[in-house]
């Protein structure tokens, strides 16, 4: 059975929204330079760019996906697509540091008011296994492209018109987004603030997530033993203690524990934690040891990367759902892993001099692995969601898949530039030093993959198998 027309047009504006969100949170990096140049940003204030951006948007997308259930997920995805544009012209006209970073918070804020709930429409509007995993195969191709996309087009903007351009290209994209979803997105009311407004839970959770991925985002500059890093981390540990505590004991609460019970939820949010940190840390520095090792532009660096935003279409678009459907998610993934961790593997080897075909393009389409990956993450982590917590669903992966992103950079680049500073001690040259740095970072990586291959093979079922052996879930209420 064929999707409908407007369910059709619904999945491309769900699909659109969130390219837009992945995009913002790679889409500046290559563009870095030219703000810094033309605002006046300190070295250490050019960070807060992105940091500004990931804070807001990790630590919201849990409440924003329970809010979601509660007052309705199609209110919700249209009033964070809204801030989201306006956010996206302030940023662009800002001539400040200062209202250059407010706007990027507002951004990362409306993003998680999106984002967090486009998965949990997604799957009560597409409820046959084959038309899901078609759709979710289309919407995993805009998280898996969308950052190597987002590199490609920032350079691209920035060298041939300005920075500005980065964000003003969200502005007719969000307003069709917006006037789009008003006519095609199903209408729900949701459950009620009454069915779980725990003010207290949201304090909790929000405050510990937040301060959990300003410290990660924070460590190449403070190191992991500093005292900011460990006490803003025990703080941020006991906030989410807090949480679970209190949810445990809410009599409405915020996140019902039984979400939990799923070994198929807890499993993919794990694998996906420990992939995306791999993943992402991949992008960052593979850009990096382009520009800083090759001497590539920012433009020449968001070409190279195209092969990988173009495999991993291929494959999320017109291979993963058959694959899904014929092998089962669990399977699917554990291909997708496989060919991630060969390439990470080439990655150890990089050579100083490097020659893009022959060292760098079989990495670009062994990443492919990762259009097999993320549509069977989500699949596997949306089976036990009900229509009246899909939303809380949704917000619990985009959250794991943020904390993983924002892990990943933080560990992968502090060890990395651990690495460069050893070899620089020891009088090897420039180019060797960061290149052996990178070379660590992307071991890591591959141990980051095994780890998440492990969980896959050891902790997660198909969601039939899943299905069949848990009893039914009980009320919402419980």
């Amino acid at each position: 059975m064929s999707p409908t027309p407007s369910r059709r047009l619904a999945l491309i504006v769900l699909s659109a929204a969130s390219l837009m969100t992945i995009l913002d949170g790679s889409i500046v990096t290559v563009a870095m330079p030219a703000i810094q140049h033309d605002l006046g940003f300190t070295p250490a204030g050019l960070s807060w760019t992105v940091n500004a951006y990931l804070i807001p948007f990790g630590g919201l997308l849990l409440l924003a996906g329970r809010l979601g259930d509660l007052i309705g997920r199609k209110t919700m995805f249209l009033a964070g697509n809204a801030l989201f544009t306006l956010a996206s012209l302030l940023a662009g006209l800002s001539t400040t540091p200062a209202m250059l970073i407010a706007a990027r918070f507002l951004q990362g804020a409306s993003s998680a008011m999106a984002a967090a709930v486009v998965l949990g429409i997604l799957v009560t509007l597409f409820t046959e296994p084959g038309e899901r995993a078609k759709a979710i195969g289309v919407f995993s191709f805009t998280g898996a492209a969308g950052a190597s996309i987002g590199q490609v087009l920032g350079g691209v903007l920035t060298d041939m018109l300005s920075w500005n351009w980065i964000f003003f290209i969200n502005l007719p994209v969000g307003l069709a987004t917006v006037a789009l979803a008003i006519r095609v997105l199903p209408a729900d009311r949701g459950a009620g603030l009454s069915a779980g407004a725990d003010a207290l839970g949201a304090a909790l959770v929000t405050g510990g997530l937040m301060l959990g991925i300003y410290t990660v985002v924070k460590i190449e500059e403070y190191g992991w033993a500093a005292g900011h890093t460990l006490g803003l981390g025990a703080l941020s540990l006991a906030l989410l203690a807090g949480f679970f505590v209190r949810q445990a004991k809410a009599r409405t609460p915020l996140m019902p524990l039984r979400v939990l019970r799923s070994r198929n939820v807890v499993g993919a949010n794990l694998a996906q934690m420990l992939s995306l940190s791999a993943m992402f840390a991949f992008q960052i520095l593979v850009a990096l040891y382009m520009q800083k090792v090759l001497d590539y532009s920012a433009l020449q660096t968001g070409l190279a990367m195209l092969p990988a935003a173009v495999a991993i279409g291929g494959i999320s678009l017109f291979v993963s759902a058959r694959l899904n459907s014929r092998f089962g998610a669990r399977a699917v993934l554990v291909a997708g892993l496989t060919l991630l961790l060969a390439a990470m593997g080439w990655l150890t080897r990089v050579p100083v001099q490097a020659s893009y075909v022959p060292d760098l393009l079989p990495v670009m389409l062994l990443i492919a692995g990762g259009g097999l990956v993320l549509p069977a993450l989500a699949t596997l982590g949306m089976s036990a969601a009900r229509a009246d917590d899909a939303g809380l669903a949704s917000g619990l992966f985009n959250t794991t898949q943020q904390i993983g992103m924002a892990l990943g950079v933080a560990v992968l680049s502090t060890m990395a530039a651990s690495r460069t500073g050893d070899l620089l001690a020891q009088g090897v040259t420039d180019a060797a030093a960061l290149t052996g740095g990178y070379r660590l970072a992307f071991g890591i990586a591959a141990a980051l993959l095994l780890a998440a291959l492990g969980v896959a093979l050891a902790v997660l079922r198909s969601p039939a198998r899943q299905a069949a052996a848990e009893e039914p879930a009980p009320s919402l209420n419980r």
